[in-house]
């Protein structure tokens, strides 16, 4: 099985269908491992949380706000351990609470406490008389949302307190600390959201960074002159950045697009911008400039599920379709081998 890089472009062009199975049988997915990053809280930690909530609310029998807030000081976690029984975000659970208590918490606060205690959950909060005050009414409208429960909505709507932990305030919590969640609730729940949902979205760019810093070694190592964009960083002549430029953007010869995803719908949409890129290299032809080579380096199971969108891909950029697998021939089968200055 021939890979479309292998192949000629005359050869790419006549029949790209037979190279779409090549580049399919090199995509893995990753989807069940996810990079911790440094805000992650395991287990043990978060558990520590729990018990001293437990602990400070008489074994969830009584949410009075003060207890909660003394053990919240003196175990920031608590904080986290709170935000996960409402199954708020923290710009959520600040939007709350400045609509309830008429005190200011921005989202970005909320964002920057949150982090901040799970990168280092072991140290006691000594904030100052703002923060202290955006704790304190945080905490107070958690209280109140856990006595309250799930109130009343009308039959097309679906209220986020509709949940085993919440729907009739301290008495679904007590029960399902005591006796065990219902294993159809917690499924249920899941459907509802996905496992591990809140941190897949937070370590969504580690993941990313993988890819590109497997890009960035196979240039390094060939001692290839590059620049790598940032995070929605504007270039002149460029609809959108690409990841990967080669030298620079003032002499572009070869662009470099680094895409991951697990989701068919998100690869249509990363696979259109790829194409755009071969386009926009199509056109600085005709209008008399000098164009680039398009290369697409791809990862994730998303890509591995529409076969037209990867024929297309492999007929635009003529063939320089990449995986994580064969990233190690990336320099030596693409414009890439005229930048090599270092041999393997």
């Amino acid at each position: 099985m021939r890979f479309p890089f292998e192949a000629d472009q005359d050869e790419v062009l006549a029949n790209p269908d037979i190279f779409v199975d090549a580049v399919f049988s090199s995509l893995a997915s990753e989807f069940l491992v996810m990079p911790k990053g440094d805000g992650f809280l395991d287990y043990p930690v978060f558990a520590a949380g729990y018990e001293k909530l437990k602990k400070a609310s008489n074994g969830f029998a009584r949410f009075e706000s003060a207890a909660i807030i003394s053990v919240t000081l003196e175990c920031p976690v608590v904080l986290i351990v709170l935000r996960t029984i409402l199954g708020f975000t923290p710009p959520e659970w600040a939007y709350i609470t400045s609509s309830r208590k008429k005190v200011d918490v921005p989202q970005n606060a909320a964002r920057t406490l949150d982090r901040s205690i799970r990168s280092n959950p072991n140290r006691i909060l000594k904030p100052g008389s703002i923060t202290l005050a955006r704790i304190t009414a945080m905490v107070e409208t958690a209280c109140d949302l856990i006595v309250e429960g799930c109130p009343n909505v009308p039959a097309d709507r679906l209220h986020r307190f509709f949940k085993a932990d919440s729907l009739e305030g301290l008495s679904s919590l007590q029960r399902l600390a005591g006796l065990g969640a219902p294993y159809a609730m917690l499924l249920y729940e899941r459907f509802l959201g996905r496992p591990f949902a809140g941190h897949r979205d937070s370590v969504s760019e580690l993941v990313g960074d993988g890819l590109e810093s497997a890009i960035e070694e196979q240039l390094t190592l060939a001692g290839v002159t590059f620049r790598k964009t940032k995070r929605a960083e504007r270039l002149a002549g460029f609809d959108q950045a690409p990841d990967f430029i080669v030298p620079d953007e003032f002499q572009p010869s070869v662009i470099i697009e680094a895409k991951l995803t697990e989701d068919d719908g998100t690869a249509r949409d990363k696979a259109t911008r790829i194409i755009r890129s071969c386009q926009m290299s199509e056109q600085r032809l005709r209008e008399g400039k000098s164009g680039y080579q398009v290369i697409a380096c791809l990862a994730g199971r998303g890509f591995g599920v529409r076969r037209e969108d990867m024929r297309q891909m492999i007929v635009h950029t003529k063939g320089k379709v990449f995986t994580p697998k064969t990233l190690v021939r990336l320099v030596d089968n693409s414009a890439l081998s005229q930048f090599r200055t270092q041999k393997r």
